[in-house]
């Protein structure tokens, strides 16, 4: 029993290593270089390949149409989810675990939008550079994990609820637009599914790993028990954390408004780039039709959801009834600056995050070992901190 204890010990300081180096996102350049070719490739695809194959190769030249003004109110929107995305990253957070300056925030999550774009499905890159800064900072593994949690969980539940509640509202006819049961009822369903899992998985006891580790001592499988055990006792203290964010608006009211805030500017930036090209489409078709055209970021092997997104809601857009060389025209539009133009800004703010984290580790390395100082409070209970 001693020895299985001991090999969960010295897997976890193996694994608390290898979570404070850096990712090589940024700093390797045969990466990086893979990842322009695999983006180029996409885009040749999507917006030269497709358009002769669907028989709209007018659709870019009615880029230059466009209505300055509306792009005008479309950048304003993009200005406006980046600032929900850094309060939403401080609100989970919270002054009260750590301490980070709204410059310090800022670098932290542009950087982890860049990595999103750049790196993997899903968002993958972009959490992985989250929680690889905010260990680097000093908060604690499993705190971090809960936050990341939390975080993700806070994101996504407001696009779970706005599938459910406007997919409802459109077919029932509240909203008015077209309401195919496919694009409205189903991913509906979808979501609420999805909803009633995450509650669910929150219902798991805040010491199910310490239980699960009881039970497995004296057995060859401890450690592979040990494993098992973390990846649902942390989603499940993560949501309980997100569900409190809700219940306690004056704990989680920066969190709340900052991923509502997200979703809407990005919502605002689709809204505009339609009437820049004087197409007025019904609000719950554009918030449906952005929704479910978002589903196809969760595609493997493309950075960012780069061609797989873009089409996805071109065909989505079209399936509502809209005409298809101008709905190409806005979703490029779109796609332009809620996609592209953070990914300059982004990798700035990677460089100016490390110069960050090396400072940190300068503060670090001159304050005493003996208490938990610096950029940090001494930390209470992740359990304690997550129930609802």
């Amino acid at each position: 029993m001693g020895s299985d204890l001991e090999a969960v010990d010295r897997d976890r300081l193996v694994e608390e290593e290898g979570e404070t180096s850096e990712p090589s996102f940024f700093a390797d350049p045969k990466r990086i270089a893979q990842t322009l070719v695999i983006v180029l490739l996409l885009i040749a695809a999507i917006y030269v390949l497709l358009p002769r194959v669907v028989g709209i190769q007018d659709s870019l030249a009615k880029l230059g149409d466009a209505t300055p003004a509306w792009v005008v109110v479309a950048l304003g929107f993009d200005v406006l989810a980046f600032f929900s995305y850094v309060a939403l990253f401080r609100g989970v957070v919270g002054e009260r675990i750590v301490h980070l300056e709204w410059r310090e925030s800022y670098q932290i999550t542009m950087a982890g939008l860049a990595a999103t774009r750049l790196f993997s499905a899903g968002g993958a890159g972009g959490i992985v550079l989250t929680y690889w800064a905010l260990r680097k900072a000093g908060m604690e593994r499993r705190q971090t994990a809960c936050r990341m949690v939390a975080f993700l969980v806070l994101l996504y539940a407001v696009y779970m609820v706005a599938l459910v509640v406007f997919g409802i509202l459109l077919r029932v006819g509240v909203l008015s637009g077209e309401h195919p049961v496919g694009l409205t009822i189903v991913p509906a369903a979808l979501a609420f599914t999805l909803i009633v899992v995450f509650l669910l998985i929150a219902l798991i006891p805040d010491d199910f790993e310490r239980r699960l580790d009881r039970f497995a001592q004296g057995y060859r499988f401890a450690r592979f028990a040990h494993r098992i055990a973390t990846a649902p006792a942390t989603l499940a203290s993560g949501t309980r954390t997100a569900i409190d964010f809700v219940r306690r608006p004056s704990r989680g009211g920066l969190a709340v408004s900052g991923a509502i805030g997200f979703w809407a500017a990005n919502i605002g930036i689709l809204w505009a780039s339609f009437h820049a090209y004087d197409i007025h489409v019904p609000l719950g078709v554009v918030v449906q039709g952005f929704f479910v055209g978002m589903v196809a970021n969760l595609i493997p092997f493309a950075p960012g959801g780069v061609g797989a997104v873009d089409a996805g809601m071109i065909g989505t857009f079209v399936l509502f009834g809209l005409p298809s060389t101008e709905v190409f025209a806005a979703v490029l539009t779109y796609r332009l600056l809620a996609f592209w133009l953070p990914i300059p800004p982004g990798i700035v703010a990677f460089i100016q995050l490390r110069r960050t984290v090396a400072r940190w580790e300068e503060d670090r390395a001159r304050q005493p070992t003996a208490a938990p100082t610096g950029r940090f409070a001494p930390e209470a209970a992740i359990t304690s901190e997550s129930k609802v």
